[in-house]
């Protein structure tokens, strides 16, 4: 099951305050990634994996109102 990178952090009971904290990046750049604003780079990506215990073929990096809206696209 693919997950938003709100829904992932939401499933390990993290707020974005101790998401970053755990990551090493600011509150903003958890909003900014949550809100496809701006996207993890690599180092940060095995950050994610680790801290959100998700590999990153299972994210979705979207926000989730557009994730859904690809889904519907595709028929699923």
């Amino acid at each position: 099951m693919k997950l938003t990178l709100k829904a992932a952090r939401i499933n390990k009971g993290l707020t974005q305050g101790e998401a970053a904290k755990a990551i090493g990046v600011t509150r903003d750049t958890i909003s900014n990634w949550e809100r496809g604003a701006t996207y993890p780079d690599v180092i940060n990506l095995k950050a994610i994996e680790e801290v959100y215990q998700v590999g990153y073929n299972e994210l979705i990096f979207l926000p989730f109102r557009d994730a859904l809206s690809v889904k519907k696209k595709k028929g699923a």
